[in-house]
């Protein structure tokens, strides 16, 4: 992982750069090296009309006992409060307006319970009943009654009106409102300030224990129906606000009129408009400490508009789904004991310009021909800039909009599910950007940054780093892990750059950080929160699995969390975890010329040191095949015919050695030029008309092979995380350039792996294996894949001898075809 820059604040991060241990007994992530331009987010622009008003907001008024909602404990006001000499007089005298108090509070949008104020209440004699409205800009208001009387208010002057009802009308009487502006008489509108919360006791008290798993269905933008009026209940997180207010294309961005109410002690406010309907643009401005007003995205919104805009979307699902078989069956087999063979895949460049819809067409019917059981898609959570690949999250709720809409992207995971493929995502929790107007001060102090500034900055990206020990942060990412799994089906979460959340000091020097309370390096409040997040992921999302990208050698990644290890901790309870050194190790070994190979011959076996200690993926992903890493075929010397040979070697060994598959888009044609996002694969490579596309569609065919042969192999896959599941036969052959291996299924099934890395043909090459006939189960050297076409054996097949080889009775005499990995399988 790599984070990148997301638009307005600073200077991009755009590439990802070599990973190196900071002090780690391993190498871990490092910054991006170079950088991008930036782009600014436009402001919303309010059309042609009046001007929002902005009145001051001194500090110095006496504050009166704070109004209680029914049902509500009394609600706090906040410290500073508006000086009362500073407000506007009202047009007109009435006994039923708002204080001075509560109007300059609520122009200054510094209130706290807007609806103590607003709407229908007992006149302050006790006699009868007041409406109280603020709308801005508007020259009359008229009360609607549901027996169809009228009752015209009174303007009082800077938006407000108020009024008596006809005596016997109640507070909680219905009624709508009849609003005239400069341009003439609206429709009748519901009176927002007519009802009571929209969140209830039980949502406010999981959300203040941190433990609210369905947070999404509490926070953010909601479409219901209250007291049989539909519309929109907006909720937000921002317990250090003086006040918030909803701005939008309905209000022309001008929150005024909006105010929204705090509900208790949370730091939740609440909002519900009438008649608001999915598809409205939003955000929140919110009143800081200071007095300052700032305007941000909804954390939790679940559309975005397309970047570099930046405002949130209401948005309502009406996606039916047809994936019902495959959830049901996903969990039938543990994840580390079946078939797991990854297409990793940066949609909006796989094929650019493709809609999610149109990737739909397209993505399923390529990776079920090429038999890969997965998909793995780069992060899809919405994200400013688009040369970060998606590794700087604003939106962490809502699919980027660049492709389509959260139920076209639904439509896209079902279509993969239809035919067979699970779904991984990249998930990104580590950290997040800059931008003003998304997560940082979010209410104008530190929120969901930490608050240290020492652990709240990420000094190699640049970015802010989560603060995990806070209950409500930390249940915003909890529920952000299971939301994407319950809303939108995915099978898995590839959570990016662990090691930088597990230690206090990752990339920091001397006095740049502070142990733990125990004087360690580890950052506890990490460690809880991936635990907290795996427990709560695999409980409620059977079959589901979670890989760390995870770069140091931390003890049990992979561990269940109620079993610690020799330090003392916990297992971090993923699934899953990417073999790093597998990865550096085996491309420092292909990176050799061959006549050098026996010099580095432990680069490929040293991996089977601790090939059992986590549950591993190998994995060929983004990060080896960019900006200055080359792609995997031309890291490799010597001539084309050399390197296309030594990477199919390679993939041999890949897919038959202890661990599950992953390989970036591309290399399954062995594409010769770095993955650049702006251009995407090399697709033209395997066009007829190019000269040389027959030895890309050997590499292609090779890949389809490799897969189909894995999946109806259980010895390839069944037992990678049991050493009894692995035996070397030549394991020290460095001068040979060979390595060869058996593996083994649940009910002892051998199947042989013979590598030879060197350009030599060997002829006569005795290899120990058990007793029987042995047919090539693949070659990487058939003529089918661009190879030479030299097989092991004999037609069909080769028997094994009584002459004793590598701690075997009996062995067979093979021909190692030059730069190939043959697999052989007795029958």
């Amino acid at each position: 992982m790599t984070p990148r820059s997301s638009s307005s604040s600073r200077p991009a991060k755009a590439t990802k750069a070599p990973r190196r241990k900071p002090a780690a007994p391993a190498p871990q992530e490092t910054a991006p090296q170079e950088t991008a331009p930036q782009e600014t987010a436009p402001q919303e622009t309010a059309p042609q009309g009046p001007a929002p008003l902005d009145p001051a907001a001194p500090e110095n008024a006496a504050a009166p006992e704070p109004a209680t909602l029914p049902g509500k404990a009394p609600v706090p006001a906040p410290a500073h409060e508006p000086a009362a000499e500073s407000l506007r007089e009202p047009a007109v005298e009435s006994p039923h307006a708002v204080s001075a108090w509560d109007r300059g509070r609520l122009l200054a949008g510094a209130h706290h319970d807007p609806h103590a104020v607003l709407g229908a209440h007992p006149a302050a004699d006790g006699e009868g009943t007041v409406v109280r409205v603020l709308k801005p800009h508007a020259r009359a208001v008229t009360v609607l009654l549901a027996d169809g009387g009228r009752v015209p208010l009174g303007s009082d002057g800077d938006g407000f009106f108020s009024g008596p009802l006809p005596a016997g009308t109640r507070p909680g009487t219905s009624y709508r409102l009849l609003v005239t502006y400069e341009e003439g008489e609206g429709a009748p509108l519901e009176d927002a300030y007519r009802f009571l919360p929209a969140l209830g006791d039980v949502d406010l008290h999981l959300i203040g224990e941190g433990r609210h798993e369905e947070l999404w269905t509490a926070l953010g933008a909601r479409l219901m129906e209250r007291d049989g009026v539909r519309g929109t209940r907006f909720t937000v997180w921002a317990p250090n606000a003086r006040g918030v207010r909803v701005i939008g294309n309905f209000n022309y961005w001008d929150g005024t009129g909006h105010p929204m109410r705090s509900l208790g002690g949370t730091g939740v406010w609440e909002l519900f408009l009438p008649g608001l309907e999915a598809g409205e643009l939003y955000k929140y401005e919110i009143t800081t400490p200071e007095g300052h007003h700032v305007r941000k995205a909804d954390p939790m919104a679940r559309r975005t508009e397309v970047p570099p805009a930046t405002a949130s979307i209401v948005e309502e699902s009406a996606y039916e789904w047809g994936d019902a078989e495959w959830l049901a069956h996903r969990g039938d087999r543990p994840v580390h004991e079946a078939p797991f063979s990854v297409y990793e895949v940066h949609l909006a460049s796989w094929r650019p310009g493709l809609t999610y819809r149109e990737l739909a067409e397209e993505l399923p019917a390529y990776v079920k021909d090429l038999g890969f059981t997965h998909v793995e898609l780069m992060p899809i959570a919405e994200h400013p800039f688009g040369g970060s690949w998606g590794y700087q999250v604003t939106g962490f709720y809502a699919p980027t909009s660049r492709l389509g809409t959260p139920d076209d992207f639904r439509f896209l995971v079902d279509s993969l599910h239809r035919a067979g493929i699970g779904v991984l995502m990249d998930w990104v929790p580590a950290h997040f950007p800059r931008d003003e107007w998304a997560l940082a001060q979010f209410d104008g102090r530190p929120l969901y940054e930490h608050a240290d500034p020492q652990r709240a900055s990420h000094p190699d990206w640049g970015t802010l780093v989560f603060d995990f020990g806070r209950t409500e942060v930390r249940n915003f990412l909890v529920a952000n892990a299971t939301y994407w799994c319950e809303e939108f089906h995915i099978d898995g979460l590839r959570v990016d750059a662990v090691a930088s959340m597990l230690y206090l000091d990752y990339s920091r020097e001397y006095g740049q950080w502070s142990p733990n309370a125990y004087g360690g390096r580890e950052d506890l409040d990490a460690v809880r929160f991936l635990q907290e997040m795996n427990a709560t992921v695999y409980r409620r999302n059977p079959g589901v699995v979670t890989v760390a990208e995870e770069s140091t050698a931390w003890d049990g990644v992979t561990r269940p969390t109620d079993q610690s290890g020799p330090g003392g901790f916990g297992g971090l309870g993923f699934g899953l975890k990417w073999n790093m050194g597998w990865m550096h190790d085996s491309l420092e070994y292909l990176a050799k010329e061959p006549v050098h190979r026996k010099y580095h011959h432990n680069e490929l076996t040293f991996s089977m040191v601790y090939a059992y200690s986590e549950n591993y993926v190998l994995p060929i992903s983004h990060d080896e095949v960019v900006h200055g890493k080359q792609a995997l075929v031309s890291k490799i010397p010597g001539d084309w015919w050399q390197r296309r040979a030594t990477a199919r070697a390679y993939l041999g060994f890949m897919w038959s050695h202890p661990g599950k598959q992953l390989l970036f888009m591309g290399q399954e044609f062995a594409q010769g030029s770095e993955w650049s996002e702006a251009r995407g694969p090399d697709w033209w490579v395997l066009d007829p008309a190019y000269e040389a596309s027959g030895d890309h569609r050997g590499v292609q065919h090779l890949v389809r092979d490799l897969n189909a042969v894995y999946t109806a192999t259980p010895p390839l896959w069944q037992r990678d995380t049991d050493p009894g599941g692995f035996a070397w036969v030549v394991g020290d052959a460095a001068e040979d350039n060979v390595l060869a291996y058996l593996r083994h299924d649940h009910e002892g099934t051998p199947f042989l792996a013979v590598c030879n890395f060197s350009p030599v043909v060997r002829e006569h090459y005795r290899v120990g294996a058990p007793e029987g006939r042995w047919t090539e189960a693949l070659n990487t050297d058939a003529a089918r894949y661009g190879g030479g076409g030299i097989t092991a054996t004999p037609e069909g097949g080769a028997t094994t001898d009584p002459t004793g080889a590598h701690g075997h009775a009996q062995s067979l005499e093979l021909t190692l075809p030059p730069l190939a990995t043959v697999w052989l399988r007795r029958v």
